[in-house]
Order: C-alpha cells, then structure tokens, then sequence
C-alpha cells in the first residue's frame, strides 16, 4: 500500500481511480478495460506531481525527506555493491544495528561503505532505532574508517538520521565524545570519502559521517543542525511554526548548495525518489562513479588538502576556494591582527625607550 503526504491527496485520488480502471475484475465484474481514459488519467497524474514538486516549500520537502516509502541505506548498499561483507562491533561495547558497515566493491573497485539505516516496518525500525546512532556505532564507523585509510580504500557513506540517539545510556558511554571523535577521524582521512545524504541529515547524527571530500545531497533531502520542529520550540515556543523555522534554517538541497555546504545535488524523479527506485539508484551510480574518478588522479596529500581547505572555506564570499589562494586567505600572515603586531614589532624599540625616559623622568620627579 502506497503513503501519501497530506499535499498528495488529490495525487492519491487519481491513482485510486486509476488502479481501478487497470483492474478488469472489479466489482462491478468483468468490464472493458478503457485505455484512453487510462491515458489520460498518467498524464493527468504526471502533469499535477510535476506541479506540486516544483514548487514544494521547506518543511514539504521535510516530509518528502521522511517519506516511509523513500528508498534506505540497504536499498541502495544491496543494489550498487558487489562482494558486501558486513562487519560488526566497536570493539568496546558492543554492535549498533542502527549503521550498516562494511567492505565491497563499486565496479570492481574495493571500497569501505557506511550507512545509517532507518529500517523498513514497525520492527526492523525499532531494531535499527530508527537511524539514531549510539557512541557504540560511531566508534564502529571509526575503527573501519581508519582501517580503509590503511589500506588505501575509498569511503562510501549513506546519511539518513534524524539524529544521534539522545538516550541516558548513549550520554553515558560518551555520545559527545564519539561523535567529535569521528569528524576528527573524518577530517584526518588521507582517502577519498564521499557522504551522501538520502533523506534526513539530522545534527551532529549526521556531521559526524558527513565530513567528508564531497557531501552530496539527493534533490529532496534535507540537512540541518536540528529539526525545524526543534528549532521552532526554541525560537517561538511553538512546535507548530515549522515552516518558518525550515524556510530560516535553508536546510534544503538548493540551499545548501548556494551556501556552499554541500557540493552536488542528485535529482530525483518527479514525486521523490520512492516512486521511482530504479531511476534514483541509476543516478546515485553515476555521481559515484564520476566523483571516485575525479579523486583516482590525486594523492593522499592532496586529498587531506582538499577536504582541509573545503571546510575552512565554508561561510566566506567564495565559498569553495582553489587550493593556493585558500591557503593564502586562510593563512595568518595575511590577518589584521598579525598585521597589528608585525608594525608592532618594527617600532619595538622606540617605545622602549620612549617608556624607559617617563619612567626616569618620574624617578627624578619623586
């Protein structure tokens, strides 16, 4: 049975009609199935799905990123990967169904992939705690990270959480310092990494797998520091404010992409990637297949330079900077302070001794 969002419903409608024009044993016993109408009612279908994801406002393109029918982590890790071993446990405390972890290959290539996975019914949901890591999971994610960093192996990362699991045991065992941990971890990579957000990209639940070389987005995904429902709470004290607090908080994919957040959107069929799988999984293929390529010709230094300096550049006018003149804008020889100090140290000496005769002079007056 398909799920419909509450701005669906005449979508949901049509294709009832639709289902029962297709079926020739309804109830009305056996009738002519009438094509044309048939016809007319997917174009009708397609024409008014067209309309309404063009012109989706934030917190719509929330409950498009929440869908239950959008396509998961396993989704995609059973359909893009060969050879998938999964592997378990953290090596401290325990295993966290919660991230799906492990090496395989992407068209012959061996690489490591991660994916926060939400899961698909009522009990595969509350088996994987629907996407919400615990430290134990974090630390997992750390110790394979660093394993594909040894063996020179790129990152795969699937990203769809609404965030990091707030419980009294994950705070704890240290929720705050695993996820610190893994940015840290993240950032010291010296392969490529490529995160890329299927649905929700919820806090720090998520910044901490999306510190990578290229953060993608698929086109109705979201990702922000906190839910617009949270964030409404906090600012007007009223959890019913989402859109405004979705439309201030510019979590969308086309936001993000302005402000230089993210680097790459992956569009989606009309009426969100659960309608259309296989075109989704297609499109995924290619963007990984064209980003791995672009990191195929540099080196290990030049990939830990790349990420440095694409999120040190992240707030300024230019956004993502080339590689010599962010170095030369990031640098502190070129701040005012050290300007400051450098005209400072030129005159040094003659406010010395400038010091040096007040203070004689009030010697000599005392």
């Amino acid at each position: 049975m398909k799920n419909y969002l509450n701005f669906e419903l005449d979508i949901k409608d049509l294709e009832k009609e639709l289902e029962a024009l297709k079926d020739p044993y309804n109830n009305e016993g056996l009738s002519e199935v009438n094509t044309n109408k048939i016809s007319d009612l997917e174009t009708e279908i397609d024409s008014k799905l067209k309309k309404i994801y063009s012109n989706l406002d934030p917190w719509q393109k929330t409950l498009v990123a929440r869908h239950e029918d959008r396509p998961k982590s396993k989704f995609f890790i059973d359909n893009l990967f060969t050879d998938f071993i999964s592997l378990s446990g953290d090596r401290f405390y325990g295993e966290d169904k919660s991230v799906i972890t492990g090496f395989g290959k992407f068209n012959g290539q061996s690489v490591l992939i991660i994916g926060q996975e939400k899961g698909d019914d009522l009990e595969t949901r509350l088996d994987r705690n629907f996407g919400m890591m615990r430290p134990e999971g974090y630390r997992k994610s750390i110790r394979l990270m660093k394993l594909a960093d040894k063996f020179n192996i790129p990152i795969i990362i699937f990203v769809d959480t609404p965030g990091a699991y707030p419980g009294v045991g994950a705070e704890e065992r240290g929720q705050a310092e695993a996820i610190a941990k893994s940015i840290e971890c993240s950032m010291e990579l010296k392969v490529p990494s490529i995160s890329i957000i299927i649905g929700e990209g919820g806090s720090g639940g998520a910044i901490a797998l999306a510190s990578s070389s290229k953060v993608i987005m698929l086109e109705n995904a979201i990702y922000s520091v906190i839910s617009p429902e949270g964030c409404a709470t906090i600012l007007w004290r009223d959890p019913k404010k989402t859109l405004e607090a979705a439309t201030a908080m510019k979590l969308s994919s086309k936001d993000l992409l302005e402000l230089k957040v993210i680097d790459e959107i992956i569009k989606e069929p009309i009426g969100g990637a659960h309608r259309d799988k296989n075109f989704i999984l297609d499109e995924v293929k290619k963007s990984l297949e064209k980003n791995l390529n672009e990191f195929s010709a540099l080196s290990r230094n030049d990939i830990y330079d790349q990420r440095k300096e694409k999120f040190l550049s992240i707030g300024r006018n230019k956004g993502f900077a080339p590689s010599s003149s962010a170095k030369k804008s990031l640098s502190v020889e070129n701040s005012a302070i050290y300007s400051f100090f450098n005209k400072f140290k030129k005159k040094n000496i003659f406010i010395l001794i400038g010091l040096l005769l007040i203070a004689l002079l009030g010697i000599y007056l005392a």
